[in-house]
């Protein structure tokens, strides 16, 4: 029931979802931090960009992708140049799941510093310790809970996204043809429901492994605080 295309699709789902996270891990972080520690001008702006892939249709941010970064895009033909391709590249799969995954990662990150209390910033200050210190030393190991939450909850929404994919990269098996674009193929087949529910049940499988391993982490995290 599952075909050495089922295979790849899998283990590159499992790449995208790694390094969509790894890659988009820090700037969540950064984002969260300024919204909640910093009163910038243009504050609801960012807000609303950092939130806008939540509400804007997956197809959409995969098209504006394939605007931004295709060959002929302004960002995708310097790129080229350089030899970067994103487009139809499982790279590209990689930036479509990381943007749909970035609002998912800095809710609960945001929410952990800004649950951090007040008088320890005071006392860090008082003592003398930089900013970076501060930020590396007390910000990151108190917000470690939120941080492990935020990854988790990325990973899971890049392992299933589909919309933005499809779009921005199509579904070039051994290529760019993920685990949710497999099963979508699947059930545009008469007669393969057997096909699809094997690999939905595989999808569900590593969803659920993912969110347990989160829950470890975040104990763990929340021991060590």
């Amino acid at each position: 029931m599952i075909s050495a295309d089922d295979i790849s699709a899998i283990l590159l789902s499992l790449r995208v979802g790694a390094i969509a996270t790894l890659a988009a891990l820090p700037l969540a972080i950064l984002a969260a931090w300024l919204l909640a520690r910093r009163r910038l001008p243009g504050r609801a702006l960012l807000d609303a960009a950092v939130h806008l892939p939540l509400v804007v249709p997956p197809v959409a941010v995969g098209y504006g992708l394939l605007i931004l970064f295709g060959r002929q895009g302004p960002l995708g033909a310097m790129m080229a140049q350089a030899g970067i391709v994103l487009a139809f590249r499982w790279t590209g799969a990689a930036l479509a799941a990381g943007v749909m995954a970035f609002p998912l990662m800095v809710r609960p990150i945001r929410l952990s510093i800004e649950a951090i209390d007040p008088e320890v910033d005071d006392a860090a200050r008082t003592l003398g310790a930089s900013a970076a210190s501060h930020f590396l030393r007390i910000t990151l190991p108190l917000a470690a809970p939120g941080i492990v939450a935020g990854a988790v909850l990325g990973f899971a929404r890049a392992l299933g996204e589909f919309g933005a994919t499809i779009a921005f990269v199509a579904a070039i098996p051994g290529e760019t043809l993920t685990l949710p674009s497999d099963i979508w193929l699947a059930t545009q087949s008469p007669g393969d429901e057997g096909h699809t529910l094997v690999l939905c049940g595989v999808s569900l499988a590593i969803a659920f492994a993912a969110i347990l391993a989160g829950e470890a982490l975040n104990r763990r995290a929340v021991r060590r605080g």
